[in-house]
């Protein structure tokens, strides 16, 4: 049996993980690489898994889907929140929002990027294990 999930609000969605991001973290045109915003997101999701199962190790299998929608600017407070989209026997698939506060815009959110993300449940032999058992 699966549990789904269409999208994430403020009611289902919880903050996984918060950051600023320093120079070291830019590209050429002076914002922040996409690669690390994919990191941040991936281990959003990771953190987001031990709310299914603690005890569970997990690793991604897909970033199904990511779009950026802003760049991500040195000094912005960066927040990852995230949602169960899908539970299945074996994988989750977790929504991942990415909101920045801007330094210069103290307490308000702007989306910047949003994604899928697939995880695995695996045993110590690195198979497919279920999430709940």
């Amino acid at each position: 049996m699966t549990e789904e999930n269409t999208s994430c609000n403020a009611a289902t969605r919880a903050l996984a993980l918060r950051t600023t991001l320093l120079p070291k973290d830019t590209n050429p045109a002076g914002t922040i690489f996409g690669g690390v915003i994919l990191s941040l997101i991936d281990q959003a999701g990771e953190i987001a898994m031990r709310s299914i199962n603690p005890h569970r190790r997990y690793v991604t299998i897909a970033m199904d889907s990511i779009m950026f929608h802003a760049p991500v600017f040195v000094g912005d407070l960066v927040s990852l929140y995230t949602c169960h989209v899908k539970v299945g026997n074996t994988s989750v698939s977790v929504q991942v929002d990415v909101m920045v506060e801007r330094r210069d815009r103290p307490g308000a959110e702007v989306r910047v990027t949003e994604a899928k993300v697939t995880y695995v449940a695996i045993g110590g032999d690195g198979k497919p294990i279920p999430v709940n058992g």
